[in-house]
Formats: C-alpha cells, structure tokens, sequence
C-alpha cells in the first residue's frame, strides 16, 4: 500500500484524483491514511467487531481527513432484512456524527448487495431488502451517501455474461431510483436497461423484485436461451418434424429426454421387434455421440446425458426385450465387462463415469460397486462370464489391493483382459507392478475418454493382437527405465533431522485457543457452505480441463461447461432446500509438543499424561544443503521448550443422505444427475473443510482480523495449514486411527474408516490444525530405508507393516 500510494503520487495527472483505499486489514488501511494525498475515502468499517474497535478506527479516518464507507455488519454478522440494515446504519451514523464529528456527507453506506437467484429460498428478497433499505437510510442517516458492489447481485449466473449485464443494468434501475448514489460495476459492461429484450428483463426482475416464487428457477432455464448479445435463441423444434430415427438421433446427441418414451415407442411399432430399435436406430443414434466424442466435439457431461437418453428408452423396451430374450435367447451387447472398486476403497465417481461412457457404447456392464474383495469379482467374473475385468480405486493402499487381484487371477488361471484405472494409477505402476503378476492383458485406462477404444480393442479379433503386442513394448519400456533409474538420493534421517528450520518458541508467540477437547457439529448449514466452493475440482471431475469461472469461456469446451454448471446450480439448489444430504462433523483443539518427529498430544496443559501421538514423516530430499528439511512435528514447539502449543484436528463430511438420493436417480436411469450428486457431495465437503478451517482461525485467535475474499480461501492466502493423512506431507493413512480415537470420530460425526482407512462416506474430509505463522504445505516426497525403521519402531510395528503404507514414498526398491 505504501509503496504504490508513494509511487502514484509523482505523477500529477493520477495524483489530483480522489482515491479510495481497501484492505480487510487495519493496518493496511492506516499506511494508506499516511500516504494518501488530499481527501480519500477508506473501504471499509464495521460494527463487526464492536462499537470500541469501531470508535477507534473511525477517530484515526476523521484525524486524516478521509471519507469512510460503513458496512451493514454488526456483532451478530452481516445484515441481510432491510429492517435490520436501515438499524446499523442509523446506529453507526449517531455514533459518526454525534460523537466522533464526522461530517454526514463524509459517510458512505454500504448496506450489502447480496447475491440473489442461488435457489435458496431466504436469498430471494436479497435485492430487494437492499432496494428497500435505501431510502430507509437516506431518511435516518441525512447527508450520507449509499453505495454497493453491484456485481454481486448476479454471482450465481456467473459464466452467462448477458444475464449478469441485465440483472446489473435493471437493478442499478430500481436501486437509483431508491436513491443509490453509486456502485461498483463494470460500467463498459453494461447494457442499456430499455434495450434489455422484453422476455429477458420479465425473467430478470421477477429474480431482483422476488415477484414469483419460481422466478430463480423459471431465469435458469431461460438463460439457457440466452445468447452473448442478450438476445433470446428461439427454442428449435424442427427436429420433432423428423422420421423417428432422426428424432431419437437428437435426443441422444443433445440429451433431450422429453420425447424419448413416445419416440422408442413409435420406433417399436415400425420396427416390429425391440431388438431391432436397439440394434436400429438407438445405437446409430449413440454412434454419433461417440464419434463426436472422439473427435473432441462432445464433451463428457453431455455424453453422460446421452446415456440418461439411451437408459431410459432401454428401460421403457426392457420387458420386450426380456420375452424377445426368452424367444430367442438373442443379447445385443458387445460384451460384458465387470467393474468394481477394490477392497478398503469408497471411490467411485470415475469408475461410474466409465461404466456410462461405455454403457452408451452398448457394452454390458456388471458394476459391484465399492469395497469389493477380490474373491467376489472373480467370483461374478465367472458368473457373469465377463470379457473384461475393470478395477479402480483412488487412495494409495489400493495399488496393493489390485496387485493381489491380479496375482488371484493368475492362481485361478484367468485369461481375461483387466484394466486398471483410478487417480492413484498410472501407466508406470500397472506396467512395473501388475502386468507382471498376470500373464493375461493388463491395461491402465487414463480416463473414462479413452475406455471405449481401449475395450473395442481388445474385444476385437483383428485389432486384439496388435493392440496387445503393442501396449506390452510399451510396458517393457517403461519396466526397463525403471530396472535403470537411478535411486533418490536421500540424505540419511540424522541429517535431515538436523536440518530442520530453527523457530525461537516462547509462550507469547504460540496461539492459544479458545477451548480444549472437541466440538460436534451435527446437520450443518448447508447453506453456509456454498460460499466456499470452489468449482474447478468439480468440472476436472468431469473432464474439463480450466480453472472456474475462466473454463465457462473455454473456446472448445465453454458450452459443456456452462451447461453443466447450470445443471450443478439447479440440483445444488434442490439438495439445500429439500435436505437430501446432511453435513456432520467434529472438531477439536488439544495441548501439543513435538517430540522430534512426533507430536505428542497431552490430556490437558500440565502435560503430565500422553493422550496420543502422532508420527509425522520428514523429507529426506532437499534441492540444496541450505535448503531445510520439514516435517509436520516442526510447526509446533518442542517439549524442551518448556512452551505448551496447541494442535487441531477435525473430520467432516457432506456425504450423508447420498445413498438413497443416488437411488432415487438410479431408478430413474439418471446416471447424469446420480454422478452429479455424487461430485456435488465432493464440492460440498471440501467447502465444509475450508469453512470450518476459517471458524477455527477465529477461535484460535489469530484469525480474528482476517477479511479473506473467496479467492483468498480457495488459494489458502491465509495463517495456518490443515494437511490430511494421505496427502503429501503426511502420506501415513495410518494416521486416520488415532485422529478418530482422539475426535470419537465414528460417533461424533458418523464417519467410518474401511480397512485401508478410506472414510465413508466417500465425501469425507479429516485431517490437522497447525497455527503457527511459517506453517506451510510441502511434500514429504521419497524416503530412505532408515527412517521407515525408525517410523516402525515408534509406532510398534514390523517393519514390513510400515514399509506397506509407505510404497509410493520408498526410495529404494522394497
């Protein structure tokens, strides 16, 4: 701050402007209030933190002359009822003016443009508390100006920039006649409020006025119609004048439900036999799909609504096809292929997405779900007489789990193709670690796009050979360059310990929060949770590469995206009104040491008894000598050091409930909204864990002054880190038992760990609390032989058990 107000100030012409200064933080705002030449005007106060910390902030702005913007906040949150707005106002006014001097005209009120159109009901009257507060304020607070984000308002239709331009434009309509006497907009996106076609502004306003009760939901649909220039797309039904094959080719393509039913039964009736609408017009409709899928021009959501098409029309056709089976004993698929994740394993959204994509591909596919040993899939394997074997999984305990069904499948003798696939695989592990355990075809299959080629190949008696042939050069390559790879070098663990970074502990310098022991939080808001979402993992789930909002204006997959998004919004909405998932979680703060690599968690601040203790790995890996080498135990002070810190540790999910709303869509054959629910549960938990992280800075102390904007939170721009079991700086799953043995967490938040500590459900989140300010997020990376001894002998186990939770870290062939 000072250095850009020092630097803007030699130049006359930018100087003479007025300037306003905005932090979050005091002591940002106070350099700006040194620099700034002439009247500027501060962004922002509050009664937030109360009338005391506002009285002094406030004397500080009128001693440098400057204007103040006020937020609608007090010390029980953010006002969101015009009533209550028009209350803080008048009460920060009298306060302003009466006792500190303010002149009125140097008073700027913000009473909160809220985000309206999200499809919870209590953000309906949003825009219109803000409306109607303002003359309230202009009447009680006389002389002040009224200002607000105006951006804000359209959040929710972020990626449809003709929306957003109108709702901007017809509310800072209504707003200035309420008496706003500026905004915050990009005025060079703006349209002209008359030329707002008639239809859109109708949609718009009965959004921002809350004059209907179905307005969010009648605006999203409608801005599906919506193209960039504002202008409305007539709904194309010409397709419905089509021979049917024709219509079912478009349903298929563009997802369109509406007609299939009607469509498959006139098909039924011209074709004479079920069958032969499948083998007709169904699969040359699905055809297309994958041949524009291949090419790029399809993108996997709009494929997995294709597949919504083409289930529901099977379903209609399934008793003829049964009597046509008992007839003739005929089948249309390809093949059959089984799926499954593998034992101690709950993930399954890529694994669905497969089953879909080939689905779609008139493959059979037998999926056994989640947690499957591998008795049972070969077990069904035989039973269903599978051509291919298909197994997934995402945490690092499976890669183990799927060399053991490999090695199974070669004692059983067998010969069916398997495929391995899952975010933990790669094409080098299945190549070095389980194509050698099985003499059959083993192939890793990167994503659901490249599954159908994969099993058309291997099924395929020309293409079978050359493709096998093939893909095992491919495996020896890649055995033989890790046969002559050289081995991390690693520093021995006496070294690494003793390049630990030095941090000077004293009482003072540790936070200390506000409790110790746990927190329940049963049925959490989901509400609340929907501000710290962060969307890019969600479209990354479904294949589409970007970074949110930018990916709603990708040049190739932009559309898909934006259609998705929308979809994601719609069926947000209805989990968050209709509660069909449920948040729970537990939380706790605990009196901590480190014991060289270990933290030790003590019953309470004597630290007279050992409640529990963690063993955290170090990096044995460093780019230079200088470089420190880290481990989690060294963000928290040493029991040498006399200085009693503290730990956190937390379990949430956002998973309960998913069970039978995924029913409900399965018996609806709507794979789309199914997968759907299943990522939205992902996004949700994830937004629980950065939430709560947010309140306990708060308890913790330290976070009392953050202001942090959603792009802070998302870019983890703030003090302190909460690193999971699993994850880089700590790939121990093992870790997990003694957090829920510290939290109660099956009890307190109804999450489980499977036998390979995976938590269900799977849309559950656990880890760490560490304060301390230099407290950062690194990876743990390879490991030498040394400390994997060290680590079994301070957790009491054989050296082989260690060993086993730790083989994507070992540095040396085990």
């Amino acid at each position: 701050m000072r250095t850009f107000l020092n630097l803007i100030a030699t130049e006359p012409e930018i100087a003479r402007i007025p300037i306003v200064i905005d932090s979050s933080k005091w002591s940002v705002l106070q350099a700006g209030l040194e620099c700034v030449q002439g009247k500027c005007v501060v962004n922002s106060i509050s009664l937030k933190e109360g009338e005391d910390a506002f009285r002094r902030q406030a004397q500080a702005i009128r001693r440098y002359g400057a204007a103040v913007v006020v937020m609608a906040f007090d010390e029980q949150g953010q006002a969101v009822t015009a009533v209550r707005k028009i209350a803080i106002a008048k009460r920060a006014y009298i306060m302003l003016t009466e006792e500190l001097g303010f002149p009125p005209q140097d008073i700027v009120f913000d009473p909160n443009i809220l985000t309206v159109g999200t499809g919870i009901e209590e953000h309906d009257g949003y825009a219109l508390a803000f409306l109607e507060a303002i003359p309230g304020i202009k009447r009680e607070c006389p002389g002040s100006s009224i200002s607000g984000g105006v951006s804000n308002i359209s959040f929710a239709f972020r990626g449809n920039e003709a929306v957003r331009e109108a709702m901007h434009s017809a509310f800072l309509y209504h707003a200035i006649s309420a008496g706003l006497d500026m905004g915050i907009v990009n005025a060079g996106q703006l349209a002209v409020y008359d030329d707002i076609p008639k239809d859109l502004l109708e949609h718009v306003e009965d959004v921002l006025l809350a004059r209907r009760p179905d307005a969010t939901e009648r605006l999203i649909a409608f801005s599906a119609t919506v193209s960039g220039g504002g202008r409305v797309q007539e709904r194309d039904t010409a397709w419905r004048d089509g021979p049917v094959e024709k219509r079912l080719e478009h349903a298929l393509v563009h997802g369109v439900v509406d007609f299939v039913v009607p469509d498959t039964e006139e098909a039924r009736a011209k074709y004479g036999i079920p069958l032969a609408v499948i083998e007709g017009p169904l699969m040359a409709g699905m055809n297309v799909v994958g041949d524009l899928f291949g090419a790029g021009k399809m993108f996997l959501p709009q494929v997995v609504k294709s597949a919504r098409v083409m289930k529901k029309a099977v379903a209609y056709l399934q008793p003829f096809m049964e009597e046509e089976k008992r007839r003739t004993g005929a089948s249309t698929a390809k093949a059959k292929i089984l799926l499954a994740t593998v034992k101690g394993d709950v993930h399954d959204i890529g694994k669905n997405i497969v089953g879909v994509v080939l689905g779609c591909n008139n493959y059979e596919i037998i999926d056994l779900g989640v947690m499957v040993t591998s008795e049972t899939i070969l077990r069904a394997a035989r039973e269903h007489d599978v051509e291919i074997i298909g197994l997934s999984g995402l945490i690092t305990p499976s890669l183990d789990e799927m060399v053991h069904v490999a090695r199974e499948m070669k004692r059983q003798g067998f010969a069916t193709p398997l495929l391995i696939g899952g975010a933990t695989t790669s094409k080098k592990h299945t190549a070095v670690k389980i194509a050698p355990e099985y003499p059959g075809p083993v192939v890793h299959v990167v994503d659901a796009s490249r599954a159908v080629d994969v099993v058309s190949n291997l099924i395929s008696p020309v293409l079978h050979g050359p493709f096998l042939a093939a893909a095992r050069a491919d495996d020896d390559r890649l055995r033989a360059a890790f046969a002559g790879r050289q081995a991390a070098p690693t520093v021995p663990l006496a070294v690494a310990r003793g390049r630990r970074p030095q941090f000077t502990w004293s009482a003072g310098a540790v936070a200390h929060p506000g409790f110790f022991g746990t927190r329940r939080l049963p049925a959490f808001p989901l509400d609340e949770l929907l501000p710290f979402i962060d969307w890019t993992p969600f479209f990354h789930a479904w294949e589409l590469k970007g970074s949110y909002p930018r990916i709603l204006e990708h040049p190739d997959h932009g559309k898909a995206a934006r259609d998705l998004y929308a979809a994601a919004q719609t069926l947000l909405a209805e989990i968050v009104e209709k509660r069909y998932l449920h948040a729970f979680g537990v939380y706790g703060f605990f009196p901590a040491n480190s014991d060289g690599d270990d933290v030790v968690i003590w019953e309470d601040a004597s630290r007279a008894v050992e409640l529990a203790r963690f063993h955290f790995l170090r990096q044995q890996i460093g780019k230079s000598e200088t470089e420190p080498l880290l481990a989690l135990s060294d963000f928290i002070a040493p029991v040498e050091s006399g200085v009693v810190d503290s730990i956190g540790a937390f379990a949430v999910t956002a998973g309960i409930g998913l069970p039978p709303l995924l029913a409900k869509f399965e018996a609806d054959h709507d794979d789309y909204n199914a997968i759907l629910a299943k990522s939205l549960a992902d996004r949700l938990v994830e937004a629980f864990a950065e939430c709560l992280h947010k309140r306990v800075r708060v308890e913790w102390g330290y976070g009392r002054d953050e202001r942090p904007t959603l792009d802070d939170l998302l870019n983890e721009r703030y003090r302190g880190i909460h690193p999971a079991p699993g994850y880089p700086a700590c790939p121990d799953h093992t870790a997990k038992a003694t957090l829920w043995r510290l939290l109660d967490v099956e009890n307190a938040a109804t999450i489980r760990l499977t036998e390979n500590f995976a938590m269900h459900p799977a849309a559950s989140v656990s880890g760490f609390y560490f304060a301390h300010p230099e407290a950062r997020y690194f990876s743990v990376g390879k490991i030498g032989r040394d400390q994997v001894e060290d680590l079994a002998r301070r957790r009491g186990v054989a050296f082989g058990e260690a060993e086993r939770w730790l083989r994507p870290n070992l540095a040396y062939e085990p």
